[in-house]
């Protein structure tokens, strides 16, 4: 795979001119950006996958429906669907995608809606659901909306500025772009990540002097049971487990497993896959099947002995009170 994206680099040098030509031309205001009455918060970043997304959209509905009516816009990516969804319970896995349809099983007293089109979606939710504040899940690159705050996530250990565009690397955008972040969040760091360590990062980034630069780590939960039943993992130590991942990056719930002293075979799936009958059929011939929360939608009624582990966001140092007064103030001013 290394050697294919080697090859492939004349590939990505093309990809880059049009990714650089595509922002010129929306800098230049020949492609317009459209502001909305609603305020608009966008989670994104500039790579394929793997900085936590989804997780830091369900943080921020956590966080703000404490004072906030809040309605989530995605994409819906590999849905079966066309065009505006607003996801409800009739709504399947296929019909708006994985990870909306876990935010909305989650949160099912939040709005959740599906559009490619992103102004589409925006009119379509102020329209119908009227909310006070909108999350766009993975929009950074979507510049067709111009929101009122953007929040870039990079994962620690790959950031955006030591890597490179599609197919070569992961790049799906200017590095450059991470200048119209109004909040930059290294995810996945160390718990222990030093402040020295933290301002080297900072260094390396080289933010502009207004914006903000936080950083998390991931936080596992319990084992969760079709049922409902939680289980610690420290008491599975002892079992013969399948742990089955069909997302971009499952290195570090590897890694969380096995410093917890677990035993398992590792299926891996490329992300967003779909299940077959056949995978299906393997995954219940399995004594336990440990997977991730947004495979467990993918997989709940059909693998027998299923279970889940969900992950979230910890901010170091006071890192979540900065975000969520940052976020507060510029909600206000709108």
């Amino acid at each position: 795979m290394q050697l294919l994206r080697k090859i492939a680099f004349p590939i990505s040098l093309i990809y880059a001119a049009v990714v650089h030509v595509r922002n010129l031309l929306y800098d230049l205001n020949i492609f317009e950006s459209k502001s909305f009455k609603t305020p608009t918060i966008c989670v994104g970043n500039l790579s394929v996958g793997g900085t936590g997304k989804t997780p830091m959209v369900e943080y921020l509905v956590a966080l703000l429906t404490k004072e906030y009516k809040v309605a989530v816009l995605s994409r819906g990516y590999k849905r079966k669907s066309k065009g505006f969804v607003l996801a409800s319970p009739n709504n399947t896995v296929e019909d708006i995608g994985d990870e909306p349809y876990q935010i909305h099983s989650k949160y099912n007293e939040v709005p959740v809606a599906v559009d490619v089109d992103r102004r589409n979606g925006i009119s379509k939710l102020e329209e119908l659901v009227k909310p006070d504040i909108i999350i766009l899940d993975d929009a950074f690159q979507h510049r067709k909306v111009s929101p009122t705050i953007s929040i870039l996530l990079t994962s620690y250990g790959s950031l955006y500025n030591d890597d490179w565009y599609l197919p070569t690397g992961n790049l799906r955008d200017s590095k450059r772009e991470a200048r119209r972040a109004h909040i930059i969040i290294v995810t996945k760091c160390p718990h222990d990540l030093s402040e020295k360590a933290q301002k080297a990062m900072i260094s390396k980034l080289r933010p502009r002097g207004d914006q903000m630069i936080l950083f998390s780590c991931l936080k596992y939960s319990n084992v969760h049971s079709e049922k409902g039943v939680q289980t610690e993992v420290d008491s599975l130590k002892k079992m013969k487990i399948t742990l089955v991942t069909g997302i971009a990056n499952p290195e570090p719930l590897v890694e969380y497993l096995k410093n917890k002293g677990l035993l398992f075979e590792h299926l891996s799936f490329k992300d967003h896959y779909f299940f077959t009958q056949e995978d299906i059929e393997i995954l219940n011939a399995k004594d336990y099947v440990l997977t991730t929360e947004k495979d467990y939608v993918r997989l709940k009624g059909r693998v027998r002995n299923l279970h889940y582990i969900s992950v979230g966001h910890s901010f170091l140092n006071d890192g979540e009170a900065v975000l969520s007064a940052e976020l507060k103030k510029s909600i206000k001013q709108c």
